[in-house]
C-alpha cells in the first residue's frame, strides 16, 4: 500500500525559506510521476512542481526559480524535498505531495498537471508566510 507522509510546514515570514519532505513507500515500481500541490482557503488545488523518476523536474510560471524540487532514490522509503526560497505571502496554502506509479517514465511527460491525475497523496502541511 502506498503511502505518502509529508513533514516541514510552518511559518515564515516574507522573503524567508522552507523546505517540505515527503517520504513515499509502499511500492517497488520504478517509474513514477510526483507533484507538489498546493490549495489556499477558498481556492482549487493548483500544481506547483512536479519531478519524475528520472530526476526530471519542472514547476509552475508562479513558483519557478523560487522553488527546486529534488529526490533520494536510493532505498526504500523514496524521499522528496522541496526547497522553497524568497517565499511570499501569495505562497501560503496547504502543501501535498502526490504521487502516481507508471509502467514508464515517458508516460510523465506532457500530463500529470493536476491533482486529479494522481492517485495517491500526503496529508497535507500548512505553510504560512506573513507580511
Amino acid at each position: 500500500q502506498v503511502e505518502l507522509v509529508e513533514s516541514g510546514g510552518g511559518s515564515v515570514q516574507a522573503g524567508g525559506s522552507l523546505t517540505l519532505s515527503c517520504e513515499a513507500s509502499g511500492f517497488r515500481s520504478d517509474g513514477y510521476c510526483m507533484g507538489w500541490f498546493r490549495q489556499a482557503p477558498g481556492k482549487g488545488r493548483e500544481g506547483v512542481a512536479f519531478i519524475s523518476s528520472d530526476g526530471a523536474t519542472r514547476y509552475a510560471c508562479s513558483p519557478k526559480g523560487r522553488f527546486a524540487n529534488s529526490q533520494k532514490n536510493d532505498g526504500n522509503p523514496l524521499t522528496i524535498d522541496l526547497q522553497m526560497n524568497n517565499l511570499n505571502t501569495e505562497d501560503t496554502a496547504t502543501y501535498y505531495c502526490e504521487i502516481e506509479l507508471v509502467p514508464a517514465v515517458r508516460y510523465c511527460r506532457g500530463g500529470y498537471d493536476r491533482s486529479t491525475d494522481y492517485s495517491h497523496w500526503s496529508q497535507g502541511t500548512r505553510v504560512t508566510v506573513s507580511s
